[in-house]
């Protein structure tokens, strides 16, 4: 097993404590993410379950070194690309790709033809909603990854639900206020919202390969994140970004 994250310091430490290797990438600089993906497909030859689990919001308006906005690389963009890299042992082990959207994924969505503008920053700037986008783009990964890897790879998506971790806590955004409120004690701890995701990771059965998940079940999502043609046209846009062949 190999733990990853974006802080050395902190990454160490929770390789320390569960006793697992480690490695380091943040997700804000594409570079990262393939030598990341060189890194564990020299370490790993076949790899079981790779869990999605990065994500962040922005009170603020930005882009990344790659010129994109930085909910939708972070969030979207570079989990494509590190899964994309991790195609050969992903299929040698049977793999299950599992990533971490959220219910927000409900107040995004874009027409069809429009995806493109995901990877702009709109203006005006609502950080909620683009954050929502990104998790939107999530749940369509999902079911374009599993159409086009079966039935060597399995991809499923799920939400943890609000969890009372630091995310959003440096955001200024609405996110930032309701994670920084006292609505905390009425979230969910880390373990809680883990639990759907070590489900997915582990279960025979119950889940459904390519669809969205949540508390140990499969869940409805927004319409528009069941349409495939706009998953198509979120999976090849992501390749273009990323320099990567459809």
């Amino acid at each position: 097993m190999v733990a990853v994250g974006r802080s050395p310091e902190k990454t160490a430490a929770i390789g320390a404590e569960v006793g697992v290797e480690t490695a380091v990438a943040d997700f804000a600089r594409l570079e990262d993410v393939r030598r990341l993906a060189a890194d564990l497909t020299a370490r790993l030859p076949r790899i079981d379950v790779l869990a999605g689990n990065a994500g962040a919001t922005f009170g603020r308006p930005g882009r990344t070194v790659d010129g994109i906005e930085q909910t939708f690389q972070v969030d979207h963009l570079a989990p494509y690309l590190l899964t994309r890299l991790l195609e050969e042992p992903l299929r040698a082990g049977g793999g299950r790709v599992v990533t971490t959207s959220s219910g927000a994924h409900w107040l995004g969505g874009v027409r069809r033809g429009r995806l493109a503008g995901l990877a702009e920053v709109p203006r005006p700037y609502a950080g909620m909603l683009v954050y929502s986008r990104a998790k939107w783009a999530n749940v369509l990964f999902t079911r374009e990854l599993a159409r086009r890897w079966a039935p060597d790879v399995t991809a499923t998506s799920f939400e943890p639900g609000a969890v009372a971790t630091s995310f959003a806590q440096a955001s200024r955004g609405v996110a930032g206020l309701v994670f920084r409120s006292p609505l905390r004690a009425f979230m969910r701890t880390p373990a809680q919202g883990a639990d759907t995701l070590v489900w997915l990771a582990t279960a025979e059965e119950g889940w459904r390969d390519g669809g969205h998940h949540s508390d140990r079940s499969p869940a409805r999502t927004l319409p528009s994140a069941a349409d495939d043609v706009r998953a198509r046209e979120l999976w090849d846009l992501s390749a273009r970004l990323v320099g990567l062949p459809a």
